[in-house]
C-alpha cells in the first residue's frame, strides 16, 4: 500500500494582498497568505480525506518557516519539502488586488530567481517514486524555468515508471511562456499524461484546437492516449458572481459527463478555484476508482466552495462538500451522460 494517494511537484508562493477592496497602488498594509497551483490542490484532497505530499524548496529562514507550517495545517506533508540555504534564498510573491465591478481583480508578479528555481530531481531520494498512487504537476512548473522544467519532466517519467498515475494542469500564464513554446512543451510530455486538464479558450487558443468544448476533449485523449480530460466552463456575471460547471471526457466508455452548474456564486475569492476542482475531481477518481462521474460532482463543488472562502487554500471537510452536492442535486439539476 502507498504512503501518499498524490504528491505534486510545484513552486509555493506568499500572496500579499490590501484590505479588502483596497487597491495596490495605495494599500500600505498587506495581509500575507501562503499559495501555488500544486498546493492549493493537495490542500483540497487532503482535507477530502486523501494522504497528500508537497515536492518543493523554500528558503531557509522565518518566510520559508511560515510556509512549511501553513502547508502542515492544511494536512499536506513536507515530507519531500527541501530547504535552500543559499544567502539569496528567497520564496515566491505576487499581490493580488480584489475586483469590483467594473474593476476586474488584478495581480502582480515577484517569482525570478526564487528557491524553487535551484530545484534538481537527484535532490530527492529513489524511493520516493514508489510512495504514491498518483502524481500532479502544471504547466506553471514547466514554464519557470528550465531547471523546474527538467525536474518536472524527470519526476512525470520516474513516477509513470513506478506505477503512478499522471495528473497534469495545463495552467497556463502567458507571463511565464508563449503560446508557442507551451505548446511544443506540453506536446512532448502528454504521452506519459493519464488525467488532463486544460480550458476551453487554452485548448483553442495554445493547441489549435476547433469544434466544440466534447469534441476538444476527445482529440487530446485520442491523440495521447489520455484516459481522463476535463475542462471548466465559468461565466464571470461580475467580479462577485460567477456561475461553475465543467465537462470530463473518459476515454474508456468514450463519453462525456457534464451537470448543470452552480449559478450566481457569491465569490468572495476566486484565485485557487480552478485548483480546488483539479483537487475535487482528483479526490473523486482517486477514492471511487476512476468514476468519471463522482469526479464532477466532487469537482464542481469543490470549485464552487472555494470561490466563498478568502485566499489561495482551501478550507472544507468531505461531509461539507457532500452536502453541497446533496443540495444541488435536489434542486432537481440531473447529471447527465453525452455520447
Amino acid at each position: 500500500m502507498n504512503k501518499f494517494d498524490l504528491l505534486s511537484l510545484g513552486e509555493i508562493m506568499l500572496r500579499l494582498s490590501p484590505s479588502i477592496n483596497e487597491r495596490l497602488t495605495r494599500s500600505n498594509s498587506f495581509e500575507k497568505k501562503v499559495g501555488g497551483a500544486e498546493l492549493n490542490v493537495l490542500s483540497g484532497v487532503s482535507q477530502l480525506g486523501l494522504k497528500t505530499g508537497i515536492i518543493s524548496k523554500v528558503p531557509s529562514n522565518d518566510i520559508g518557516e511560515y510556509a512549511k507550517n501553513a502547508i502542515r495545517f492544511v494536512g499536506v506533508s513536507d515530507d519531500f519539502l527541501l530547504f535552500d540555504h543559499d544567502k539569496d534564498a528567497r520564496l515566491g510573491i505576487y499581490f493580488y488586488e480584489n475586483g469590483a465591478y467594473p474593476r476586474k481583480p488584478r495581480i502582480c508578479y515577484d517569482r525570478t530567481n526564487t528557491s524553487i528555481q535551484k530545484i534538481s530531481e537527484q535532490e530527492f531520494p529513489i524511493s520516493m517514486y514508489t510512495q504514491t498512487t498518483c502524481f500532479h504537476t502544471t504547466g506553471i512548473t514547466l514554464a519557470l524555468c528550465d531547471h523546474t522544467k527538467l525536474c518536472a519532466i524527470e519526476m512525470m517519467k520516474k513516477f509513470k515508471a513506478a506505477g503512478a498515475i499522471i495528473s497534469f494542469d495545463v495552467n497556463f500564464r502567458s507571463n511565464l511562456w508563449s503560446g508557442p513554446q507551451a505548446e511544443h512543451c506540453i506536446n512532448e510530455i502528454l504521452p506519459l499524461v493519464d488525467i488532463f486538464f486544460c480550458s476551453d479558450s487554452t485548448a483553442r487558443l495554445t493547441f489549435n484546437k476547433t469544434g466544440s468544448t466534447q469534441e476538444i476533449l476527445k482529440s487530446f485523449s485520442d491523440q495521447y492516449n489520455i484516459s481522463i480530460v476535463a475542462a471548466t466552463n465559468r461565466i464571470v456575471h461580475s467580479p462577485k458572481i460567477h456561475s461553475f460547471t465543467s465537462i470530463i471526457y473518459e476515454k474508456k466508455s468514450d463519453s462525456c459527463f457534464q451537470e448543470e452548474p452552480y449559478k450566481h456564486i457569491e465569490v468572495v475569492d476566486r484565485i485557487g478555484s480552478g485548483d480546488a476542482y483539479i483537487s475535487g475531481v482528483l479526490y473523486g477518481l482517486l477514492n471511487y476508482n476512476m468514476d468519471p462521474t463522482k469526479a464532477l460532482e466532487y469537482g464542481n463543488a469543490t470549485a464552487a466552495l472555494k470561490n466563498t472562502i478568502p485566499g489561495d487554500l482551501q478550507s472544507l471537510n468531505k461531509s461539507e462538500i457532500d452536502q453541497i452536492i446533496a443540495t444541488h442535486k435536489h434542486q432537481d439539476l440531473n447529471l447527465e451522460m453525452i455520447r
